[in-house]
């Protein structure tokens, strides 16, 4: 939210300026928009020990009515204004900044090489630079991380910031490449999804790209088999829910070989009484 209505605001207010500019500050602006927005999540964290799940999810809310007071108010189209249908939406950004289409027809178009490019550079910022190894040291354990001299809550802020910044980028490719506004229901609960794709992936920059083109797969075919076969297409958060449930139960499985055999014994010693009780 607040990184497509970044760029939409930088990009409607400078249409004249050339797009070999215009396009850069575009995703800088929603870049840096989404990364505020983070860091103040992450400043929550650090400074008050405020759960993160709980602060984002708060700060989501404060974004979108934010999202929506700005464009049904101060970004609203012109055109909207004037013709009195009031859609909630900005007006078109320039064309000469719209994302090209990979394979014309379709809505597939440059921001998906930009994803795995950025992809990539997150797994190389985090597993070969001395800033992302202390920073995955604090996400795996800040107290020893405390003890081993790193300032832990420096990097929970730089973590949410970056992380808030990454989703700014997404929309700012939401806008320049698909919508190429802002408009009311831009993101879908896209952020959650991307969630489930971070899980599937094993919380891995590079396992995410593949987990990514499978949720994405099954998002865009849900209205297709509602109406191909008749599945609702409220199944595919089912499968994201039980993706959840999986990864989350394995890694505890994992951790814990102990509770897992105790659960074995368990359910066997259950059937073999059943089974002598039937007998």
């Amino acid at each position: 939210m607040a990184g497509a209505i970044g760029a939409a605001a930088i990009a409607t207010s400078l249409p004249d300026m050339p797009a070999v500019f215009l396009l850069p500050l575009v995703f800088l602006v929603g870049g840096m928009c989404g990364a505020i927005w983070g860091g103040i999540a992450g400043w929550l964290k650090a400074r008050l020990s405020v759960n993160e799940i709980l602060s984002t999810v708060m700060l989501n809310q404060i974004a979108i009515q934010l999202y929506l007071f700005l464009i049904r108010g101060p970004l609203i189209d012109p055109k909207e204004v004037s013709y009195g249908t009031g859609v909630p939406q900005t007006a078109l950004i320039p064309e000469q900044i719209w994302l090209s289409r990979l394979i014309p027809g379709t809505r597939l178009h440059s921001g998906l090489i930009f994803a795995l490019v950025l992809a990539v550079l997150v797994y190389v910022f985090l597993w070969r630079t001395s800033i992302g190894y202390r920073m995955r040291a604090v996400g795996a354990g800040p107290e020893a991380a405390r003890y081993a001299g790193i300032k832990v809550e420096w990097y929970l802020v730089l973590a949410m910031a970056l992380a808030g910044g990454m989703a700014g980028l997404a929309g700012v490719v939401e806008v320049t490449g698909v919508h190429h506004r802002a408009l009311e229901g831009i993101s879908a609960g896209y952020g959650f999804s991307g969630i489930v794709a971070a899980l599937f992936g094993r919380l891995h920059p590079l396992g995410t790209i593949p987990a990514a083109v499978l949720f994405g797969a099954l998002l865009l075919g849900a209205d297709m088999m509602q109406r191909a076969v008749n599945i609702p297409a409220a199944m595919i958060m089912v499968i994201q829910g039980l993706v959840v449930l999986f990864v989350v139960s394995s890694d505890y499985f994992q951790s814990n070989t102990g509770s897992l055999a105790r659960l074995k014994a368990k359910v066997f010693r259950e059937k073999g009484d059943k089974e002598g009780g039937e007998s």
